[in-house]
C-alpha cells in the first residue's frame, strides 16, 4: 500500500500552528517568530514533507481556488452535499479553497481565472457548462467518466456502477425476485446510462426483463410514488423494485402502499443510492453505499496531484462501493 503524502496541513497541526503559518515559516515568507519558524521546519522535517515545485507556483501564481461544479439539481440531494463536504475537506489539506460554482451557459472563460483546477461531478452531455469547463484551460477532474465527445478531463474518478447494480439484481434475485424493476433515471451522464445499459443486460443474461420506468435525474419521493403506481397498475407481477435517484426510494414504499403491497414482505425494494432516508425509512432499505464523503476527497485528491505534478493527466482512478442489505429485501417466508 502506498504511503499517504504528507500535507501542509500535517505540519501545522503537529507544530501547533495554523496553515498559514506552517506555509510563511516553510517559505521564508510573512511575519513568523525565529523560534517559530524553526519549530515547523523541524517539524517538517520529522515528517518527511516535500512540498513540490509546481504546487508552489500554483500558490503563488494561481488563484489558491478549485471550483467544484455540481448536477443543477444537486443542492437539495444528501449525496452531493455530503460528496462536497469530503471534497472541501481535502482542497484544504492542500491549502485550497473549494468554490461552488453556479450552472450557466457561457462561463468557460471567467471560471478559468478564478480557479486553479475544476471538479465536474456527473457531468452529463446535455450541461453546455460541463462541456464548456473542460474546456475552460485549467486542469479538470471528473467524478465518473464524461461521455461526451468533447475535450477529455484531465482525470477521472470512477464508481463501477455496472457492478454495483448487477450486485443488487442478483440480490434480489438470491431472495426470490423474478420480475423486478428499475426507476431509472433520465439524462445522459455515465451513471444514468450505466444503469439503464445494465438493467438491459443483466435481465437478457438471466433471462429475466428487468421492467425499467424513467424519472426525473433528481426525482422525489413522491416522483417515485408516482412510478411505482404507475409500474403495478400495468405490471401487477413485478416483485421487486429498485430506485435510482437519490433520497427518492422511500417513495416506492408510499406507492406500493396504494396497491396494498409491503416492503419485505410481499414487494423486495431497494436503492442504487445510500443515505439518510434510505437507513431511517420503515422499513430500512437496502442500498448501495457509494460513500460520497469519500468519493468527494478521492475526486479533490486527484485533481490536487495532477496539478502538482505528483500524478500523470489521463489518470483513472477507481472508488469503491459496499452492498448494504436491510429489512426492504427479506421477504417473509
Amino acid at each position: 500500500m502506498t504511503a499517504r503524502i504528507v500535507t501542509l496541513l500535517d505540519v501545522a497541526r503537529a507544530a501547533g500552528v495554523s496553515r498559514s503559518t506552517a506555509s510563511d515559516a516553510l517559505q521564508g515568507s510573512g511575519r513568523v517568530a525565529a523560534a517559530t519558524r524553526a519549530r515547523v521546519r523541524e517539524t517538517a522535517d520529522a515528517l518527511g514533507y516535500r512540498p513540490n515545485s509546481a504546487a508552489r507556483h500554483l500558490r503563488r501564481a494561481g488563484t489558491g481556488a478549485i471550483g467544484l461544479y455540481l448536477p443543477r439539481t444537486a443542492t437539495r440531494l444528501d449525496y452531493y452535499m455530503n460528496l462536497a463536504f469530503g471534497s472541501v475537506a481535502r482542497a484544504q489539506e492542500e491549502g485550497f479553497d473549494l468554490v461552488l460554482l453556479a450552472g450557466s451557459a457561457g462561463t468557460g472563460g471567467p471560471v478559468a481565472s478564478r480557479v486553479d483546477g475544476l471538479l465536474l461531478i456527473d457531468p452529463d452531455t446535455e450541461d453546455e457548462t460541463a462541456t464548456e469547463m473542460l474546456a475552460a484551460g485549467v486542469p479538470v477532474v471528473t467524478g465518473e467518466r464524461f461521455p461526451g465527445p468533447s475535450a477529455a478531463p484531465s482525470g477521472a474518478v470512477v464508481c463501477d456502477t455496472a457492478a454495483s447494480l448487477t450486485a443488487l439484481l442478483d440480490h434480489l434475485a438470491d431472495r426470490g425476485a423474478r420480475r423486478p424493476a428499475l426507476l431509472a433515471p433520465g439524462g445522459e451522464s455515465t451513471w444514468a446510462r450505466a444503469l439503464r445499459t445494465t438493467a438491459r443486460t443483466w435481465g437478457k443474461a438471466h433471462r429475466t426483463p428487468v421492467a425499467v420506468r424513467h424519472v426525473p435525474f433528481a426525482a422525489t419521493p413522491a416522483d417515485a410514488a408516482d412510478a411505482v403506481r404507475g409500474l403495478l397498475e400495468t405490471k401487477p407481477a413485478v416483485d421487486a423494485v429498485i430506485c435510482g435517484p437519490d433520497g427518492a426510494a422511500p417513495g416506492v414504499l408510499h406507492g406500493a402502499a396504494a396497491f396494498g403491497r409491503t416492503a419485505g414482505r410481499d414487494l423486495l425494494v431497494a436503492s442504487c443510492v445510500d443515505g439518510t432516508a434510505t437507513r431511517t425509512s420503515s422499513p430500512p432499505i437496502t442500498a448501495v453505499d457509494l460513500r460520497p464523503a469519500d468519493y468527494g476527497r478521492a475526486c479533490a485528491e486527484l485533481l490536487c496531484d495532477i496539478m502538482a505534478d505528483r500524478t500523470p493527466p489521463d489518470t483513472v482512478r477507481p472508488h469503491d462501493w459496499a452492498l448494504r442489505t436491510r429489512a426492504s429485501t427479506q421477504p417473509e417466508s
